[in-house]
């Protein structure tokens, strides 16, 4: 849609604009935004200077400098309680060189890095390999007693190389055809679909080396964005133990060469998958065995996440805190590219920063006596495109307890377009901050909706997530789909579009409609949710039965048990 004006973006106006389109007015503005000043901010971070943000080169340095004295020009306060705005993480860079053959009856069956399959180590040392390990086929690599489900059986893998599917098993309801809703989520993807849980599971098994068969529907995205991402320099957090639990290999193979795999063991791999989807399903011993080498080259990677404070205005309620969160980095420079090498990151997440500082930038302006009560830190955290590690290196070493940090608020991502009548809640329902949500969709006339695909599992793909696994309730808002004016498909085929040929690609750079204006409404949208999660009498909670209520529970219960 054409471009929306003045300069300074607020709800009210935003909310004038849908009126001429026949959406339901808002029954109050709420803060004052700029769609041009996150413009601004987006076109700098994913400049060629920022060289594709990529944690340990010279684009991590521009970038950390750049935040600093936006936190610094803000108003906010050094975020670190030692001093300054910087938190050190620690990470160790990898680089693999991977070879991978099986062999059966004398015959050998070669793949091709990168063509066939990518196979980095996270372990942390220059060299792991195996010979003729046994492969076993091990369904969807999933032990979830909670659903009756076991795809191991028992069976030993100890020292072998396991090949799983993507994904949780899709269960089908035969009553309604359709997948069935009290099984692993129904379309929703659980933790177990998640490739993180596969690997942690093949290697609590006792598996050398795990690979995943990817396919592109399932995954939500291509092939292509599996070899970007781990094709390149992986990223871990330094460990004492340099990673030796992990599987050796941690892999993925593309359907063609799973097809090849079974072959060449005279298999079906078709036959296989549909044997998987069943409870009765009993890991296959394919009858050929794996050789590896992953050579490593390591180096100690000095990163860092970015923290400003904005202090709590009630001297009893300042040391309990909020959270907002956005991964500064993206995927740096690749030199084997021939032409555009800077992979530049405008959507993801010099997006989502933007918003981040505009968030920080508009509660700053609030009048003292409008300031939050609790202490607001704005955290933008490095690495998340190899593994959400900035936030995890939070969670596991927060600079404030987890026990006074009411929430997390994340951003990966802003609407480069128009206003919506919606916004998208990742993970509806998880918490009680839906319900805050709600009533401030509401005031802006607009409602809330669930995930459109959360098959894809994005609950587990952002850094919001690290968060939620150590017990901080944790929301995660995107982009609405319904936008005003356009038509009723306009949403996916933005998305499309941008997976299909700017994601995790040199070419995610500002395009020439991108308004930000919708992004404009979503940051206020976010800065009233923080605003009234740290002015609350209540505390966020996590909803009955949800997975990582326990872990609050537990964190809570022993903060009491300490006073």
């Amino acid at each position: 849609m054409p471009p929306l004006s003045p300069v300074v973006l607020t709800l009210g106006l935003a909310f004038i604009t849908a009126t001429a389109f026949a959406q339901p007015a808002a029954s109050a503005p709420l803060h004052a935004t700029s769609a041009p000043r996150i413009l601004e901010r987006v076109k700098v971070l994913s400049s060629d200077e920022f060289e594709g943000r990529a944690p340990g080169t010279p684009g991590e340095d521009k970038t950390i400098a750049y935040l600093v004295s936006e936190f610094q020009k803000i108003g906010l306060q050094p975020g670190n309680p030692e001093g300054g705005y910087l938190q050190n993480a620690t990470l160790v860079g990898i680089t693999s060189e991977p070879t991978l053959s099986f062999e059966r009856d004398g015959v050998t069956l070669k793949l091709d890095n990168i063509a066939d399959f990518v196979g980095p180590s996270s372990r942390l040392v220059p060299r792991v390999a195996a010979k003729d390990s046994d492969v076993v086929f091990v369904g969807y690599g999933v032990v979830a007693p909670e659903f009756g489900w076991d795809d191991y059986k028992g069976v030993d893998v100890r020292g072998k190389t396991v090949v799983m599917l993507i994904n949780d098993p899709p269960i089908m309801d035969p009553a309604t055809g359709q997948l069935d809703p009290k099984m692993f989520g129904g379309r929703a993807m659980t933790y177990y679909g998640r490739w993180t849980y596969k690997y942690e599971i093949a290697a609590a098994k006792g598996a050398i080396a795990c690979l995943i068969v990817h396919e592109t529907g399932p995954a939500s995205y291509p092939f292509a964005v599996v070899t970007a991402s781990f094709a390149r320099e992986n990223f871990e957090i330094s460990r004492l133990d340099q990673n030796m639990s992990n599987v050796a290999m941690q892999g993925w193979l593309t359907v063609d060469a799973a097809r090849r795999l079974f072959s060449s063991c005279g298999k079906d791999y078709d036959v296989a998958k549909k044997a998987a989807a069943t409870r009765e399903f009993t890991p296959m011993t394919l009858g050929t065995k794996a050789s590896f080498v992953v050579e490593n080259q390591l180096r100690n990677v000095a990163s860092r996440n970015a923290v400003g404070l904005l202090p709590g205005s009630d001297p009893k309620l300042r040391d309990e805190y909020v959270i907002y969160t956005a991964h500064w980095d993206h995927l740096g420079r690749e030199p084997k590219l021939q032409g555009d090498q800077i992979y530049n990151g405008a959507a993801d997440n010099a997006a989502g920063v933007a918003v981040m500082l505009e968030i920080a930038q508009g509660m700053m302006a609030l009048p003292p006596e409008q300031r939050p009560k609790r202490s607001v830190l704005f955290l933008s955290v490095t690495a998340e495109e190899k593994g959400l590690l900035g936030a995890k290196y939070y969670a596991e070493n927060p600079l404030y307890p987890l026990d006074r940090t009411l929430a997390n608020i994340n951003m990966d991502g802003a609407n480069q377009y128009g206003p919506t009548a919606d916004l998208v809640v990742v993970g509806h329902n998880a918490t009680t901050i839906d319900d805050l949500a709600a009533e401030i969709a509401a005031q802006q006339g607009r409602t809330i909706s669930g995930d459109p695909r959360p098959e894809f599992g994005s609950y587990y793909r952002s850094d919001h997530f690290e968060f939620a696994k150590v017990g901080v309730p944790a929301f995660y808002g995107r982009s609405g789909r319904k936008f005003i004016g356009m038509p009723d498909d306009f949403a996916d085929r933005m998305i499309n579009d941008y997976i299909a040929n700017r994601y995790h690609k040199v070419t995610d750079e500002v395009q020439p409609d991108w308004t930000f204006e919708g992004a404009a409404q979503d940051a206020a949208f976010l800065m009233e949710l923080g605003l009234r999660i740290a002015n609350g009498d209540t505390w966020p909670q996590w909803r009955e039965g949800n997975e990582f209520k326990p872990k609050r529970d537990a964190m809570m219960k022993a903060k009491a048990a300490s006073k």
